[in-house]
C-alpha cells in the first residue's frame, strides 16, 4: 500500500500591515526618479497611481503652496503616508468615531493631535482615522508617498467648525480616479 500524496495548498499572502505600508511609503519617498516623474500644477494637487505591496492601493500626490484635504477618513482602510519633499501638516483625531449612523459630532478638546511630517518622515494609522493634511507653505510644493489596505473602497468628507465635525459628503473611487 502507497503512502497518500501530500497536496500542499498555495501560500497565501498576507494583507500589508500598516508598518508595511509605511516601509514602501517612506521607500518609494526617498526615489528621485518616481517622485521626479510627478508633474506639478501651480494651481491644484496632483496625483499618479503607484502600485502598491499586496494589493494596496497607493499615490503619488503632489501639493501646492497653501492646498489641503480638508477633514477626512478612509473607512475601513489602514494607511500610510510619507513625505518626500517639503513639508506637511497633519491634524487628526485620538479617538475613534463611530464608522455611520451620525451626521455631527461634538469632540472633546483634547482629541487635537497636530503632526509636521519633513521629507523622509511618514507616518501610519489604522481604520477610521479621521484626518486631514495640508501643505502650509506659501512657496514650496510638497510631494507625498501614500498607500492604503484594503483599497479605498470610500472616503468620508467631513467640515469642521470648532469642535463640531460633521459629515457632508461620502466619495467612491469612480470620484477620484
Amino acid at each position: 500500500m502507497s503512502a497518500p500524496a501530500l497536496t500542499h495548498a498555495p501560500a497565501r499572502t498576507a494583507a500589508p500591515t500598516a508598518a508595511e505600508l509605511l516601509a514602501f511609503a517612506l521607500r518609494t519617498a526617498a526615489d528621485p526618479a518616481v517622485v521626479d516623474s510627478l508633474p506639478l500644477d501651480p494651481r491644484g494637487r496632483t496625483w499618479t497611481r503607484l502600485d502598491g505591496p499586496g494589493g494596496s492601493e497607493a499615490w503619488l500626490i503632489g501639493w501646492p503652496p497653501g492646498t489641503g484635504t480638508g477633514w477626512h477618513d478612509h473607512a475601513e482602510s489602514r494607511g500610510a503616508f510619507a513625505t518626500a519633499r517639503g513639508r506637511l501638516t497633519e491634524h487628526s483625531l485620538s479617538v475613534r468615531l463611530p464608522s455611520e449612523g451620525w451626521q455631527s459630532l461634538r469632540l472633546a478638546p483634547e482629541v487635537d493631535r497636530t503632526r509636521s511630517l519633513g521629507a523622509g518622515t511618514g507616518r501610519a494609522f489604522g481604520e477610521h482615522h479621521v484626518h486631514e493634511v495640508l501643505n502650509d507653505s506659501a512657496s514650496e510644493h510638497a510631494i507625498s508617498v501614500h498607500a492604503y489596505y484594503p483599497p479605498l473602497p470610500l472616503i468620508r468628507r467631513y467640515g469642521r467648525s470648532g469642535p463640531v465635525l460633521t459629515l457632508e459628503q461620502v466619495e467612491r473611487p469612480a470620484d477620484w480616479q
